[in-house]
């Protein structure tokens, strides 16, 4: 993928003095007292902002904050805590900038952060106009928020239009490599696990991972609706009939290409979903009509394990049980483990993955862990990401 680096122009000593807009992505969580309650978005921004400062540049960032109205301003939407926490941590005033689509006095060596993105009318529209104002501020524009990537916004494609120069930041980068690395130059085997509740929800990645990987895992509902397609049955357990014929699909085009979706041998049943339910292990061929499937079996976790450690690539996306609930967790865990301990380059996201990883503390195991959310499933469906797409028209135009 050809892009323009923040890095690149700061080995050109190209930011001395410049004006420099950067678009992160600061949607931290807050409490009811507009607290912040976990910083680790704010954290991951401040690599970009400090090496623009240090290369000379005077500093602008803008990001969204949840869901505002278009042009009605409310203090829940206001990045003013955000302001206070990048402070503290940047270690200098970042002064918090109102009304700022038609001028921004900042200087070299200053940070503004500039409020609530999407207060502004035409933000999610991606209208020109507002974009043109918005690239008249700067002299160079930085994309540093991998998570609005899948957006066409006035702050995320619209100004990278119009700004006298576009590139990606720190953040946007390493992201963009260790997902091409995954994807499009794996070392193999290309392992992936796909998990979740529904088939539906994840059926163009399913399709898109199919043509390329070697050992497509997976779990939860979408596993369940794959031992439908393989003539087994489920009892009453989570999965969408419907789909068994995409999923039979998928198994053949996996197996007349020599690879495979390795379909459980053993499961782990309740009677009830609950935290308190009961868990059974049970052969396939075991499973009854009144048993619900929440998580895969030992003898499977071994076999998909083995097969992890075997692994050049391993792609994972989403816990393989109900792992909320410790008697269902133990597939989730052995995969985790796994994943922690194989040599292979491992790439991680999603919301349930990374709640995973955090429980089973194996962050600093896994080589990247996508903070990407949207933008992460849609790059592995394959889609073009219109954030990535400008700063690649704007490298080769």
């Amino acid at each position: 993928m050809q892009f323009k680096r923040l890095s690149d122009l700061i080995a050109q000593d190209a930011l001395q003095g410049k004006r420099v807009f950067i678009r992160a992505d600061l949607n931290v969580p807050q409490d009811d007292a507009g607290e912040i309650t976990e910083d680790t978005r704010i954290r991951a921004s401040i690599p970009a902002i400090r090496q623009a400062l240090a290369a000379g540049a005077a500093v602008m960032v803008t990001s969204h904050l949840g869901r505002p109205t278009e042009g009605e301003f409310k203090a829940a939407d206001s990045l003013a805590p955000i302001a206070k926490r990048m402070s503290d941590i940047l270690g200098q005033t970042v002064h918090l900038k109102q009304n700022w689509i038609d001028g921004v006095d900042v200087l070299p060596g200053q940070v503004v952060l500039l409020e609530n993105c999407r207060l502004n009318v035409g933000e999610k529209k991606n209208s020109d106009e507002l974009a043109r104002k918005m690239a008249a501020l700067c002299d160079v524009y930085v994309n540093d928020a991998f998570g609005t990537a899948h957006r066409a916004e006035a702050t995320t494609y619209g100004i990278a239009k119009f700004a006298p120069v576009a590139c990606a930041g720190p953040l946007l980068a390493a992201e963009l490599d260790a997902l091409g690395k995954a994807l499009f130059d794996p070392a193999r085997p290309l392992v992936a696990i796909v998990a979740g509740s529904k088939v539906s929800t994840k059926l163009t990645i399913l399709k898109t991972l199919a043509a390329k990987v070697d050992h497509l895992i997976v779990g939860g509902g979408i596993a369940n609706t794959f031992m439908l397609a393989a003539g087994l049955k489920i009892g009453k357990s989570l999965a969408e009939a419907g789909l068994v014929d995409d999923a039979r699909a998928i198994i053949a085009m996996m197996a007349e290409r020599g690879a495979s979706v390795p379909i459980p041998t053993d499961v782990v049943c309740a009677k009830t979903f609950s935290a308190t339910a009961e868990a059974t292990v049970k052969l396939v061929a075991d499973v009854a009509d009144d048993d619900m499937i929440l998580d895969i079996g030992p003898q499977t976790s071994a076999l998909l394990a083995q097969q992890i450690a075997t692994a050049g690539t391993v792609v994972w996306n989403g816990p393989v049980g109900v792992f909320e609930f410790d008697q269902f967790a133990e597939g989730t865990k052995t995969l985790a483990h796994a994943i922690a301990d194989s040599k292979a380059f491992s790439i991680a996201g999603g919301g349930d993955t990374l709640a995973a990883i955090a429980k089973y503390d194996i962050g600093n195991k896994i080589d990247y862990i996508s903070t990407g959310g949207g933008a992460f499933l849609e790059f592995l469906e394959g889609k073009t990401l219109p954030a990535v797409a400008i700063l690649q028209e704007r490298a080769n135009g």
